[in-house]
This record gives C-alpha cells, sequence and structure tokens, in this order.
C-alpha cells in the first residue's frame, strides 16, 4: 500500500513538473491610477509580448521563473518572475506605481501668494501681442513644413482640367510651368519622405526601448533597422494610427528579416 502511494505521489509530482516546464496561457489584470490600456507585457525569457486591454486585462504565455516585465510610459517599469503558485492559479494580479517625476523647489524672482488678482498685479511679466489683440483672424493647426510651403507657393498640382481657362481667357501659370519643369512632382515626394520619417521617428521614439530589450541589436545597427522598417512600401499602411499591438506585430517581421539579410551578407 505504502509503495502504491509513492508511486501515485511520484506520478503526480512528474505531472505538475511538466506541467511547469511547459508553457501555459496565463490571464492578467492589471490595476492602476490613471490609464491602464496599451500596457505592454513582455516575457523577457520567451520573448513573447502583448498589451492590456481597455480593462487593464491581458493573456500571456509563460512557464516556471520566466520573468514578465510591464512596462508604459505614465508607470514605473514593474517585473514579475512567474512561479508555482501563478502557474496552478494561471492568473496573475499586477498593480503598478504612477512614475513621477520630483524636481528641487526653486524660487526665482517674486513669490507668488496664490491670490490671483495679487499675483497678477505684481508680475513684471509682459505678454506677447498675438493675431487676437490686433483683430486678425488666425491660424492654430500644425504648422506646414518647408515642402508643403513650397507646393503651395508653386501653385499647387496642375490638373488638365486648368486647360479649360483657355476659353475663358484665364490661365494659371506656375502650376503648369512647375508641372513641365517636374517641380511639382519633387516637392511631392520630399512631402511624403518627411510624412515618413516623422511617422518613423515618432515609433522609434515609443518604441525602441522595449523592442531592443527583447530583439537585440548592435546600437550601431538600430537606427539602419529603423530605416528598413520605413523603406517598407506597407510601412504607412501597416502603421500609421494604430494599435501598438499592429504595429509591434510589423517591427517583428520586420526584425526577422533584417536579421536574415545581414546574415546573407
Amino acid at each position: 500500500m505504502m509503495k502504491t502511494h509513492f508511486i501515485l505521489c511520484l506520478f503526480i509530482g512528474s505531472v505538475s513538473l511538466l506541467k511547469a516546464q511547459n508553457l501555459q496561457t496565463i490571464i492578467g489584470k492589471i490595476a492602476g491610477k490613471d490609464d491602464i490600456e496599451n500596457i505592454h507585457v513582455i516575457n523577457k525569457s520567451s520573448k513573447r509580448f502583448t498589451i492590456s486591454n481597455v480593462n487593464g486585462e491581458f493573456s500571456i504565455e509563460a512557464k516556471l521563473n520566466d520573468t514578465l516585465i510591464f512596462s508604459s510610459i505614465q508607470y514605473s517599469t514593474k517585473e514579475v518572475v512567474i512561479d508555482a503558485a501563478i502557474l496552478i492559479r494561471n492568473t496573475l494580479y499586477v498593480s503598478l506605481s504612477e512614475d513621477i517625476n520630483t524636481l528641487e523647489e526653486v524660487v526665482v524672482g517674486k513669490v507668488l501668494t496664490g491670490n490671483l488678482m495679487l499675483d497678477i498685479g505684481s508680475s513684471t511679466a509682459k505678454r506677447n501681442i498675438n493675431f487676437y489683440d490686433v483683430g486678425i483672424p488666425g491660424y492654430q493647426g500644425k504648422p506646414s513644413t518647408k515642402a508643403e510651403r513650397d507646393l503651395s507657393g508653386a501653385g499647387g498640382e496642375f490638373k488638365p482640367i486648368m486647360l479649360l481657362g483657355l476659353l475663358g481667357g484665364s490661365l494659371p501659370v506656375d502650376p503648369i510651368i512647375n508641372g513641365i519643369s517636374g517641380r511639382t512632382k519633387k516637392l511631392k515626394k520630399r512631402i511624403a519622405f518627411e510624412k515618413k520619417h516623422e511617422l518613423m521617428q515618432d515609433i522609434r521614439h515609443r518604441f525602441s526601448n522595449d523592442f531592443f530589450n527583447e530583439h537585440p541589436l548592435s546600437e550601431l545597427k538600430q537606427m539602419d533597422f529603423w530605416y528598413f522598417c520605413s523603406d517598407d512600401p506597407d510601412f504607412k499602411e501597416r502603421c500609421n494610427s494604430k494599435l501598438d499591438m499592429e504595429i509591434l506585430t510589423f517591427l517583428n517581421e520586420k526584425y526577422v528579416q533584417y536579421n536574415k539579410n545581414l546574415k546573407s551578407e
């Protein structure tokens, strides 16, 4: 009887050990003070990643002793090591702390009292005159780039319908000249390049740290990788105004291709 009990315990222990060594799907919930959507959840050990939904929920595959990293702009980075208790429950609850950058208090010039009227009266600052002061309507949108201003100054794009202006005796000259000389086409290409470059730089600043922590690449090659991504014909379609998960999927694909190119070289 004792021998049978021992064999049974050994069998259960072997099954538990085998289960711990295999990847399991962990269902998680993140708690935080503010927005808990799009928190990066990275399995540092197996190179898997995911992001949390609007409720802070996520699921990721992990095994015993894997390290999960929780990263975002608004919260401090947190690491959690998967132990046996988490694997048995298949659930994980994580509380993140707000990332607050504190600066030493520096008093320059006059000290404000907190009374709005007194502080305004004692202030020596002068407000800049803006277009509202002189009754001129102003533009508050995003400033145009030099290429966009040049294209506007070139008279825009020449269209065949402009030839109808000949019938009325009026024809815009600038679009025709710039269209024939190729200047309009060059300006449009430059604007497209600037927008693509701006999108690439935005993605680089947002994802570089987390991505290269899990996808090793020398510093000399990292910038080359970002240009490699932006050269993809589908770069704008795959990355512009997309969810973090969709962008990370695209970057993961390009990383595999980039490494294949390096090996072939």
